[in-house]
């Protein structure tokens, strides 16, 4: 978790870069929006070679257009994270 803003470029359906406020930037694949008690959240793989996964809050803005959201709450990104999980066990 992260206090830093993030823009998104969307460069592909299904790549987008986080720029973070330092001017780093990363591009990630969307691995999935999932629902969790009522609320969106997106999984993004980092393309730096490591086994991270991002979790952010997910907004629909637009058509074609969303948000990112931090999640701000120690014990709702545990949470979260804890869905995430259970929906990859669930896949295997």
């Amino acid at each position: 978790m992260t206090d830093e803003k993030k823009n998104i470029e969307i460069e592909e359906a299904d790549v987008i870069t986080l720029e973070f406020d330092d001017g780093a930037e990363i591009e990630c694949e969307i691995m999935g929006v999932f629902d969790y008690n009522g609320k969106e959240y997106i999984a993004l793989i980092p393309d730096d070679g490591s086994d991270d996964v991002y979790i952010y809050g997910y907004k629909e803005v637009g058509e074609d257009e969303f948000e990112l959201v931090d999640i701000e709450d120690d014990a709702e990104f545990e949470a979260v994270v804890a869905e995430f999980d259970k929906i990859m066990m669930e896949e295997e």
